[in-house]
């Protein structure tokens, strides 16, 4: 009886991709990703340059700019990464990639190294979105956290 509840699936989580501070989607400085024009989800104001796998699953894309990584996570759930604003612009530079598509990586796997300060000193803001762009898969996705995060948080649920 103890072990009823034990290995009990507690939902579809998505975990923050990197230290810092969790805001929802619609406080980001650009209508594409406020106004959910590619999916809902939530956005993070990085406190370091890693970028970590939000959940487990499998990349699906890397970008050739290096500025945006997509991933599905084992639970099916189509994951866009999209690290900085207008980034694309930057054609690479700040960013050193540590996965290829087709890695299977767990949630808190090393994605990407960014460095913020570039991106600063390109006048571009380093807000990084999580989008969830098969949003219509899902009932409800709610915010489960806000404010300061680290990677063992979990921010976003599926249901």
């Amino acid at each position: 009886m103890l072990g009823l509840f034990k290995g009990k699936n507690k939902g579809n989580l998505l975990h923050s991709p990197c230290n810092g501070k969790v805001v929802p989607i619609t406080e980001v400085p650009d209508s594409t990703f406020a106004d959910k024009i590619l999916g809902d989800g939530f956005a993070v104001i990085p406190s370091e340059g890693k970028v970590y796998a939000p959940a487990d699953g499998k990349v699906s894309m890397v970008f050739d700019t290096l500025h945006a990584v997509t991933m599905t996570s084992t639970q099916g759930t189509e994951i866009l990464i999209h690290i900085g604003l207008d980034t694309v612009t930057l054609k690479g530079e700040p960013f050193t990639p540590h996965v290829v598509a087709g890695d299977k990586v767990k949630q808190g796997d090393l994605l990407m190294e960014v460095d913020l300060d570039k991106i600063q000193a390109a006048g571009l803001n380093t807000i990084t979105p999580v989008l969830i762009c098969n949003t219509d898969t899902y009932g409800k996705i709610a915010l489960q956290k806000k404010g300061e995060v680290t990677l063992e948080d979990a921010v976003l649920k599926l249901s």
